[in-house]
């Protein structure tokens, strides 16, 4: 039992002494090891040289002088040999001390492949060429990035973690009408902007800061500056677009409804004079009955057209949403195209599909683009041709006939823009109306390979 304790004991004086000697060795520098080195490869030639100096049979004075001698090259070449590999790798040091802070004009002289400080030299001259370009093309980046962002007509934000402001453009600043050396460093809830980095990322509010009021797009984003995270938050006014276009679909409207009111009411107020006339005429016409009913009629038939027209618009303006439900797409296209009775239809067939959908409006949209298609295709004598596809995210429905094509795309989906004579200039305009409740589109373009035309519907999954 004691020869075991004894045993423990050693072990632990061991190791203890081995950590001691550990802290010594890491406690010396590297020079100090260098040089440490140097003099104990120089030792054994040097006690070896004494000895033979000291036991020969020399004069006292010779043995001392040759002794320092010895000494002297012993310790002064162990030096030159710790400053020859000291001084690259402060040359080194102070080479990347440089790159660190950012100054990428110093390179090291002796830069060549030859050897391997020469190889280590000239990479480091290589990496500082590197950095040199790519702060250049930063800093490039940055200042574009930064005469964009204060030239553009949008309130642009950055906010830090604690929702702290960081950044603001000129725009910004009108919008808060303070300068950016009042309001970085202030966190949103003080800048009224809190409200704006909560709820969905896109969307829009109708809002009011001290430099304007009215409609706002807003446009949230989130990126890192070290690693911590960031919130970029961009404010577009909204009022003066929506202005506009109010502006222009009012006029729009009143073009259109003037000229459908003027083209109606202009025969009606003629007729109606004409037939004034007639009844005061004395003595009365013998033909006054068949005039007067002529008349009557013609104003009769200009009423009701009017008043079709004012049901097509208001049946265009009172769109309701689709109610979903599941359709299946074949079934319903084959139908549609069973309908047609003045062309056969050729039908390419895809694959079975079954989307959630509004059967009836669908229909309703399908019936006008086949119908236009067999107009068209009838002035040539072509045909028609319906199929479907789809992919990963969509399906498309295509209606292709071999008529004359489109000669003014422009105002395909002007409402009441119709080239067709008693057409009322809305089946378009509410076919797109029908494919855009959906979530989908409608595009309707010329044929390249032939002429005709080609409409497709497209329908996300």
């Amino acid at each position: 039992m004691l020869k075991e304790e004894s045993k423990n004991e050693m072990a632990a004086q061991a190791l203890a002494s081995r950590r001691v000697a550990g802290k010594r060795r890491a406690s010396l520098s590297h020079e100090s090891r260098v040089l440490l080195t140097a003099l104990m490869t120089g030792l054994p030639g040097a006690v070896v040289a004494l000895v033979l100096l000291w036991s020969g049979d020399y004069s006292v004075k010779l043995q001392v002088t040759l002794t320092l001698l010895v000494l002297a090259s012993w310790l002064g070449f162990a030096l030159m040999l710790k400053n020859r590999v000291s001084r690259p790798l402060q040359t080194i040091a102070n080479l990347l001390a440089a790159l660190r802070e950012g100054d990428y004009s110093i390179r090291a002289r002796g830069a060549t492949r030859v050897d391997a400080l020469g190889e280590v030299m000239s990479e480091i001259n290589e990496l500082g060429e590197t950095l040199r370009e790519q702060r250049l093309g930063a800093l490039e980046a940055t200042t574009l990035l930064r005469t964009v962002m204060a030239e553009i007509n949008v309130a642009v934000f950055a906010f830090d973690s604690e929702q702290r402001l960081r950044l603001v453009n000129r725009a910004g600043e009108r919008l808060l009408a303070q300068p950016s050396e009042r309001i970085l460093g202030r966190s949103a809830a003080e800048l009224n902007l809190a409200v704006c980095l909560t709820g969905e990322a896109t969307h829009t509010a109708q809002m009011t800061f001290p430099g304007g009021m009215g409609r706002w797009g807003v446009r949230r984003s989130t990126f890192r500056e070290r690693g911590l995270p960031h919130q970029l938050l961009v404010l577009t006014d909204l009022s003066q677009p929506l202005r506009e276009e109010e502006r222009l679909a009012w006029q729009r409207l009143v073009r259109v409804l003037g000229h459908e009111l003027n083209n109606s009411l202009a025969p009606i107020q003629s007729l109606a004079a004409s037939l004034r006339q007639l009844l005061l005429k004395e003595p009365a016409p013998t033909d006054w009955r068949e005039d007067m009913q002529r008349g009557l009629t013609i104003i009769s038939t200009r009423a009701e057209g009017l008043g079709r027209f004012m049901e097509a618009y208001a049946r265009l303006a009172r769109l309701p949403a689709p109610r979903l439900q599941a359709v299946n797409l074949g079934a319903l296209v084959e139908r549609i195209a069973g309908l047609e009775k003045r062309l056969p239809i050729k039908l390419t067939r895809g694959p079975e599909l079954t989307v959630q959908a509004d059967a009836d409006q669908l229909e309703q949209l399908f019936i006008n683009l086949l119908r236009n298609a067999v107009d068209a295709a009838l002035e040539t004598g072509g045909g028609v041709r319906v199929g479907w596809n789809k992919n990963a995210t969509h399906l498309d429905v295509w209606i292709e006939d071999e008529g004359h094509g489109l000669s003014n795309t422009g105002n395909l989906f002007v409402p009441f823009f119709t080239t067709k004579p008693g057409g009322t200039g809305i089946g378009l305009v509410l076919s797109r109306q029908i494919a855009e409740a959906h979530g989908g589109t409608l595009t309707l373009k010329n044929r390249s390979e032939q002429t005709g035309c080609e409409a497709r519907l497209r329908l996300p999954l």
